[in-house]
């Protein structure tokens, strides 16, 4: 096979999911053209959490070391997950993944920030001959053609066009590769946005908290997760919801973001924050994931609310699937008509599994009604407690089942 610009494959979106997908595809001899507005590799402090199944994919595409790493450049294990009533301070369940030893590969969670991620893929791209990485490169018009994509970029000094078999986006949830597509984008937006806050305070100390923790409140849930940062001691994130009457300044006010981590922990003085953000959130899943030769995966063919950490982990799942269909077709094992099976099969994982759990977690954690709300976490505290129960939920919270459901499709 000739290595012209048409037979190359063009991912859009250097994030995790589009680092992975162009590592996927060199490791199968497919050469990758991996293009990113912005200027160099964005510090995004989002994602943190890879699953089970997640972490033997990354392993198998040769990062385990890297995954690992004792340093700051890699994540650490986080077995335990708990569920809390933040309004009593009741510890209502605790979920511990070792219960899958022997039947999943890593029976954890792995906290390694996403940014890490893409600094760990890019020196890997960056030495081999079939990658090429371009940063300050904007994509701006799509042509599809019978046997190539035609793509226009705004490199800052001029538009270039540029060639290649096929094009995949993988450019975040306001995705220019679907625009361009004209793939609808179905679902909606939560009223309420939520904010990220960071500091190096240990919540640990002296409340029992795990390394990932759910707060149910009928007025302020609370998710608390601690990552690496930058070395010890470490920052702990802190998701919460910030109400349709509460402007964007109020919320992003340091008065606003130390008042939400006192209602937290209230130590004397003020917290140290490394960083913050308020965003919106969506849950949406695109119509499909394949028109001719453009494919989408990640961000861009679906997003969900952050409870349970999903959302990176699915677009995971997309680039090794997507990566494995593409070889068979560019090799000439299958036809094109595989795509349509990979988008069933992603989509299936996504609306039956990924939103349909994001969904009842977020409603979990911020019902209203006190009897409901009693519900839910004694049925929470019932699940933890049974065994049997207790791995199901496990199967399903680490994207087991998601992973084996979809797979399983034809």
């Amino acid at each position: 096979m000739t290595t012209s610009t048409e037979q190359r494959v063009i991912v859009v979106g250097a994030g995790p999911v589009g680092a992975i997908m162009a590592l996927a595809l060199i490791r199968k001899g497919i050469p990758v053209l991996l293009i990113e507005a912005e200027p160099e590799p964005v510090e995004d402090q989002r994602a943190a959490t890879i699953h089970a199944p997640t972490l033997e994919m990354l392993a198998d595409l040769g990062l385990k070391k890297q995954a690992f790493a004792a340093d700051a450049s890699g994540g650490f294990q986080a077995p335990l997950f708990q569920f809390r009533d933040r309004a009593s301070g009741e510890l209502v369940a605790t979920f511990d993944i070792r219960l899958l030893e022997g039947e999943v590969p890593y029976p954890f969670v792995l906290q390694w920030e996403q940014y890490k991620l893409v600094r760990t893929v890019l020196p890997l791209l960056a030495e081999n001959e079939l990658a090429d990485v371009r940063f300050a490169t904007k994509l701006v018009a799509l042509t599809q053609h019978a046997d190539d994509v035609e793509i226009s970029v705004d490199t800052g000094g001029g538009i270039e066009t540029l060639r290649g078999a096929y094009v995949i986006g993988t450019d975040g949830g306001r995705s220019t590769v679907r625009r361009l597509a004209e793939i609808d984008f179905e679902g909606f937006t939560w009223e309420e946005r939520f904010i990220k806050i960071a500091t190096s305070f240990d919540f640990s100390a002296g409340t029992g908290y795990c390394t990932r923790n759910y707060f149910s409140d009928p007025d302020e849930w609370l998710n608390l997760f601690k990552v690496k940062g930058v070395g010890p001691p470490g920052y702990w994130r802190g998701i919460m919801p910030v109400p349709a009457g509460e402007t964007d300044e109020q919320a992003l006010s340091m008065d606003g973001i130390q008042r939400r981590l006192h209602s937290i922990y209230d130590k004397s003085g003020d917290f140290d924050i490394p960083y913050f953000a308020l965003y919106a959130v969506h849950q949406r899943v695109a119509a499909t994931f394949n028109k001719g030769r453009v494919l989408l995966a990640g961000d861009a063919a679906h997003v969900n609310n952050p409870i349970g950490g999903m959302g990176m982990n699915g677009g995971i799942h997309d680039a090794v699937n997507l990566a494995g269909k593409l070889s068979d077709v560019w090799y000439g094992r299958a036809e094109p008509s595989v795509f349509d099976r990979y988008t069933r099969q992603r989509r299936k994982a996504q609306v039956d599994f990924v939103q349909a759990q994001s969904i009842q977690n977020k409603k979990t954690l911020s019902e209203k009604d006190p009897v409901v709300r009693r519900q839910h976490l004694d049925e929470l505290r019932r699940v933890s407690e049974d065994v049997t129960l207790h791995k199901k939920y496990l199967f399903r919270s680490s994207l087991v089942d998601s992973l084996n459901a979809a797979n399983a499709v034809e």
